[in-house]
């Protein structure tokens, strides 16, 4: 089969950063789905285990989010049948989606959007998965949920599902925060209720939430950490999808936690309840048959190439993305 393989952690403006390479189909297990891919998007954790690569002559398979259709179903995976439509994030610790065809467990897929394209689904799963496992298995977060949630990094991939899922799924006021025009403009067009600069954070969310905040899902943790604990009311939740802290002292006058989410952790672990994730997923693509979660892809590369895996790398490696870039057949 085709696939896109790094070798080593070179620059993405090397033509070996990310290569087109022959490879032989992937063997499915009883529990997993071989599944076509059709779309894959692009997040800062392929970017970071394409740098991380010492292994030179052992070509790893990139690619944490995709799009496609069932091709066989392993004897004891439930609830799918060839030609299904799905979606879903994987599992870093195996070959990932940047291949014709990808083996993922079943637990961890659910059938995509049936509304959307393979492109626009492809663009979400990690996302999504790593906001609502911020909202639910972190900070406790349901539909009976009122206060105010703070997003820093509101036009980012997380910050983007984020968004739209604590106005679909909680009671919250929704607070993002951005730079640019265009990113304020898209985390508004989201959903947010308020869009605040996080130039000087302490001093634009007051301007907004005078009396603070009573949850925060952070992209951007570092440097952050005394202006959490200054926004932040007593026992409020910090969930960081980053790393690099310091000295978290800060925060404990208020009683408040720091919550750390990595989205793999279930399946690098095999946790017991690792089909919450394929249930979280198929509730997303609920959401967004009925209207109330839209795609989070704002660019498409057309062609499943290493030219334009290495393409969108560049665009994640930017970091000026607004959303989410898909490369699709």
């Amino acid at each position: 089969m085709h696939a896109i393989a790094a070798f080593a952690g070179l620059p993405i403006e090397r033509h070996e950063a990310l290569v087109d390479v022959e490879l032989p189909m992937p063997d499915h297990g009883p529990r997993d789905l071989l599944i076509r891919v059709e779309a894959v998007s692009v997040n800062p954790v392929d970017v970071k285990v394409r740098v991380s690569r010492s292994t030179p002559d052992s070509p790893r398979i990139l690619g944490y989010d995709g799009a496609g259709v069932v091709e066989a179903v392993g004897a004891e995976a439930t609830g799918f049948a060839p030609g299904d439509e799905v979606w879903w994030a994987g599992d870093i610790s195996r070959a990932g989606s940047n291949a014709e065809y990808q083996a993922v467990d079943h637990r961890i897929v659910a059938h995509k959007p049936s509304t959307w394209t393979f492109a626009e689904a492809a663009a979400l799963p990690l996302t999504a998965l790593t906001a609502l496992e911020a909202f639910r298995d972190h900070l406790r977060l349901g539909s009976h949920s009122e206060g105010t949630l703070l997003v820093v990094g509101g036009a980012g991939g997380v910050g983007s599902a984020a968004i739209q899922l604590a106005k679909a799924t909680t009671g919250l006021r929704v607070i993002a925060t951005a730079s640019r025009e265009a990113s304020t403009e898209w985390a508004s067009d989201l959903g947010a209720d308020a869009v605040v600069d996080h130039r000087d954070l302490e001093a634009a969310v007051r301007e907004v939430a005078p009396d603070g905040v009573d949850h925060i899902l952070s992209a951007f943790t570092p440097g952050n950490i005394a202006a959490f604990a200054a926004l932040g009311r007593p026992f409020t939740g910090v969930v960081a999808i980053d790393g690099g802290f310091e000295d978290v002292a800060p925060l404990k006058s208020k009683s408040m936690s720091l919550h750390l989410e990595y989205m793999f952790a279930r399946a690098l672990h095999d946790a017991a309840d690792l089909h919450v994730q394929g249930e979280y997923l198929a509730e997303v693509a609920h959401l967004a048959e009925r209207g109330l979660v839209r795609t989070t892809a704002t660019e498409y590369l057309e062609d499943f190439t290493a030219s334009h895996l290495r393409e969108a790398h560049r665009r994640v490696e930017s970091q000026s993305m607004i959303g989410k870039v898909v490369v699709h057949r």
